[in-house]
């Protein structure tokens, strides 16, 4: 049987066993520091992470995307909600509706707009002759409340757009809905005025997306729901063009 170096020695007697230490920079001009060695197994996990991110969102189907939402510390409003508001609604909805944020009743019950602004939602769902949750799905732009309700900021809103983008992926809707300017500028990344968007087509991923008005500020300026319903009755007419292009319903 062989015996190692370290073994030899010790049989005769001659310990300690000296090892020589990797080399110290000296710090002296013109000598550049070693660098800390990187193992290749590190090396590529680090220059495949944001790759591999969006991959694992990409392949998510409905119950992992939602656990991803719930567990995600993407941002710092994750330390200051009850639970993440991922949306509600069908499945296999025509309308898709996205806002900005949960408030405070939306973080206590786990589902978008329940406060006065869902209530004038749902309202405005019935007038259409639709309802939350029949071909209708309801989500916002961020998942987690905002402090103080305040508006999502852009670094909150970058965070969950993945989330955002699968949501849609899943849902496939016929018509987008964006509520509100924070939704436009994470669906759309436009920071113009609401009221210059208006009236206009857009589209994502090939998808119709109408811009009006959010519900809660409808509230507050309550002339402006005429120009809302008229958004409502553009975004009904992109959905029935949509339908016949696809072979769906007619457009009347």
């Amino acid at each position: 049987m062989s015996l190692t170096r370290e073994q030899i020695l010790a049989e005769m007697g001659i310990t300690p066993i000296w090892r020589l230490r990797a080399a110290v920079p000296t710090g002296l001009p013109g000598e550049p520091a070693a660098a800390a060695p990187v193992t290749p197994s590190a090396a590529s996990a680090a220059s495949a992470a944001p790759a591999s991110k969006a991959v694992a969102v990409d392949a998510l189907n409905w119950p992992d995307l939602a656990a991803a939402v719930a567990a995600c510390r993407a941002c710092p409003l994750c330390g200051q909600r009850r639970q993440a508001v991922l949306g509600v609604g069908d499945l296999d909805p025509d309308w898709l509706f996205i806002g900005e944020g949960p408030g405070a009743e939306e973080d206590v019950k786990g589902e978008p707009f329940v406060g006065q602004a869902g209530k004038l939602l749902d309202n405005m769902l019935a007038a259409l002759g639709i309802a939350r949750g029949d071909k209708v799905y309801i989500g916002n732009a961020v998942k987690c409340r905002p402090p103080g309700n305040r508006t999502p900021e852009a670094a909150e809103m970058a965070a969950c757009r993945p989330w955002l983008e699968r949501q849609i992926a899943l849902l496939r809707p016929k018509v987008i809905v964006l509520l509100g300017k924070a939704a436009v500028h994470s669906l759309l990344h436009d920071d113009k005025s609401l009221a210059s968007l208006r009236g206009r087509r857009f589209e994502y991923q090939g998808i119709p997306v109408i811009v009006t008005y959010h519900p809660a500020y409808l509230l507050r300026n309550l002339p402006e729901k005429a120009r809302a319903w008229e958004d409502l009755l553009f975004a009904r007419r992109c959905l029935r063009e949509s339908k016949a292009a696809g072979g769906g319903e007619p457009p009347f």
